[in-house]
């Protein structure tokens, strides 16, 4: 939730902001971006370059998003890097913004892009304290207030612990498309894939159509007829997107209804999920989540480590070294996380599913794992054979 006034920059530098965490720990800085107030779950970010595509990931919806790197804003925005239609992130916290882009793809400053779409923000705090508190404490929730918007701490931190929680919510029809689209294939078509749009980036679209697929992106509210109706005989495959909320929360009757029929299905980040909740696993709030395009995954069957683009606050649970009976066959985990050993993956032994629980799409990179791309076109060959 945020509230914002505008203001020129110049004007902006000198509004004083504070940032109130649930626990109570508060940090002094200036607004950035819009002035006003907001809530979300405040969560970091270790990348150091790509802050245009996570601003504008869907998968930040309703969290307040910590960079830790030093500067942030340095070349700008531009009308390319976009992930999707608007910048979902609740509120932004840097340290060290960029007085000046440069960048030859620069049309405006970060800080009149925030300011422009009323995303209330904070500049000059340390963030590498914040970062610190938010890994021994977990992620949780927090407010920034600006301008007119300050007032008691007392009072602020009161509003803050009444904000939402995480934990629970449902909000991938909120970032979803409200109408079916269709991205054509790039060259000549060889497939079609129905993707389930629970908060999907451009780039996932993009990379399937450079593969020859014809993707039709589809609401999170699609039902299974209409997932089906997309094409005679139905779509070659498909695709769970990444997304934001509790995955606890989603139905699965597209998931289920997917597997029974035994069409290839490929799904990332929330997807992956979903796919493990189909399968009988549980789904866990992790203590501060994997945010940032540096994290190292070992594919479990070739032993090769991918660093990997993460944002997700939950992980699935299911056994690491043990093959796993579910209702559509056995399931194994494919993928591993070498920092805390959360499931990265899943994989069925017995019908064409797989998924992880990374961005293999991540347009500002890195690009280790667009592989499985590959091995989605691989499962629909295969299942066309």
């Amino acid at each position: 939730m945020t509230t914002s006034t505008r203001g020129t920059a110049a004007r902006r530098t000198t509004v004083p902001a504070v940032l109130v965490l649930e626990d109570g720990r508060t940090f002094r800085g200036r607004a950035y971006g819009a002035v006003g107030e907001t809530f979300g779950e405040a969560v970091f970010n270790t990348g150091m370059t790509g802050y245009q595509e996570t601003l504008t990931d869907p998968s930040y919806h309703r969290q307040v998003v910590v960079m830790t790197a030093p500067h942030i804003g340095n070349t700008g925005v531009n009308d390319e890097d976009d992930e999707s239609r608007k910048i979902w992130v609740a509120g932004y916290v840097v340290r060290d913004p960029a007085r000046t882009p440069s960048n030859w793809r620069s049309r405006r400053t970060l800080d009149d892009e925030l300011t422009a779409q009323g995303i209330v923000g904070i500049s000059g705090i340390d963030t590498r304290a914040l970062t610190r508190h938010l890994r021994e404490r977990g992620a949780m929730r927090v407010g920034i207030f600006s301008g007119d918007a300050l007032a008691d701490e007392a009072a602020l931190l009161a509003r803050v612990r009444s904000a939402p929680r995480m934990k629970g919510a449902d909000l991938s029809a909120e970032v979803a498309t409200a109408e079916t689209y269709t991205v054509p294939a790039i060259g000549e078509k060889r497939f079609t894939v129905a993707a389930l749009d629970l908060g999907i980036k451009g780039m996932t679209p993009q990379l399937m159509a450079e593969r020859g697929i014809e993707v039709h992106v589809l609401p999170a509210t699609a039902t299974a007829d209409e997932v089906y109706a997309i094409a005679p005989g139905g779509p070659d495959g498909v695709f769970l997107s990444n997304g934001p909320g509790d995955p606890a929360t989603a139905d699965l009757t597209v998931v289920k209804a997917v597997l029974e029929r035994g069409t290839p299905l490929f799904g990332i980040c929330f997807g992956n999920q979903l796919l493990g909740r189909a399968l009988g696993f549980g789904t866990y709030k992790l203590k501060y989540g994997h945010r940032g395009i540096n994290q190292p995954v070992q594919d479990r069957a070739t032993g090769k480590v991918e660093v990997t683009a993460h944002n997700h606050g939950f992980a699935v649970d299911a056994p690491l070294d043990t093959v796993s009976d579910t209702p559509y066959g056995r399931a194994e985990v494919s993928h591993v996380c070498l920092n805390d050993n959360v499931v990265e993956g899943l994989r069925l032994l017995d019908r064409p599913a797989f998924s992880v629980q990374y961005h293999p799409e991540a347009a500002a990179g890195p690009h280790d794992a667009a592989y499985l791309f590959d091995r989605f076109v691989s499962l629909m060959e295969g299942q066309r054979a």
